[in-house]
């Protein structure tokens, strides 16, 4: 109770003050002050925060900004803030990252959602084609005799046609399988080989759309910002989702391995005990979830 008490005082009274003391002792205003950090999650939530606790509507305004009028507005917080370029010349670069980065994450969220929504349909060439590619990829060796067909489980899926296994993540599901597979072959296919292990083994495609279930979830929640705010010096794409993907599907194999689980019966327990690990790295405002190995592209 206390704590809330105390937030609202702050939020409402000593933070102006406190931001007004320390302009006049600086010479410098609180954003001014944010971006002379160092790139990276630090700065931009610091910045993030700072707009949004702004009385004033054009920083407020800021968060919501299309990509394509952010430098305007960057100007117009300029001239709000009364910031000389000739006095902070990189003031103006600088904000401009962090306002792409913000307003980046939530661009992203919005393309991540429609992939999700898009259900596979198999009258739908491009959704077979790829699903088609991603038998190619992790078994090269070895035909399809058909598209429905019991082989489908050799690479994790439940049942004779895969197209049920999407219904939860819809098309990003697959994207991120296929853009795995494609990216990091190798890797691939080597966590394809522990999951079909006689004893330690789990559902390979099943798991990783389980996994895509946990990269949207900490995505839509804004967890990943952290993560995406040091790795990307300006609007986080797809792709840099798809990257993502790529890191929890490596590490979490690695994960099951080590843990070595009595059985897949177990999965659920493992799968938190993993989710709170990658939770508890995103903590760290320096964290880069970073597949290291080389990728193909």
């Amino acid at each position: 109770m206390l704590g809330y008490i105390w937030q609202y005082v702050y939020t409402s009274f000593l933070r102006y003050w406190l931001k007004w003391f320390i302009r006049q002792a600086t010479g410098k205003c609180e954003l001014q002050r944010i971006c002379g950090y160092r790139p990276g999650a630090t700065r931009t939530t610091k910045a993030e925060y700072s707009l949004r606790s702004s009385k004033n509507k054009v920083l407020r305004g800021a968060l919501e900004t299309n990509k394509d009028h952010l430098e305007q507005c960057v100007d117009q917080i300029m001239k709000e803030k009364n910031v000389k370029p000739q006095k902070d010349p990189l003031f103006k670069e600088s904000l401009h990252i962090c306002l792409l980065q913000i307003t980046g994450n939530s661009s992203l969220y919005i393309s991540v959602e429609d992939l999700r929504k898009e259900v596979f349909n198999s009258e739908n060439q491009a959704h077979e084609a790829m699903l088609l590619t991603l038998w190619d990829l992790l078994m090269p060796t070895v035909k399809l005799e058909s598209r429905i067909t019991k082989q489908w489980g050799d690479i994790g899926f439940q049942g004779d046609d895969p197209k049920t296994d999407f219904r939860g993540m819809g098309m990003l599901g697959l994207i991120n399988l296929v853009f795995f597979s494609e990216n990091y072959t190798e890797e691939a296919r080597q966590v394809l080989s522990h999951a079909n292990h006689p004893k330690l083994g789990y559902s390979y495609a099943i798991v990783g759309i389980n996994l895509t279930e946990m990269a949207y979830s900490l995505l839509k929640s804004g967890g990943l910002k952290p993560h995406f705010y040091n790795t990307v010096l300006g609007t986080a794409e797809l792709r840099h989702f798809h990257q993502l993907y790529c890191y929890l599907a490596y590490e979490f194999d690695k994960f099951w391995v080590a843990e070595e689980p009595e059985s897949i019966m177990h999965f659920n327990q493992y799968r938190e005990k993993f989710h709170n690990i990658v939770k508890t790295h995103l903590q760290d405002p320096d964290v880069t979830l970073t597949l290291t190995v080389r990728s193909k592209n």
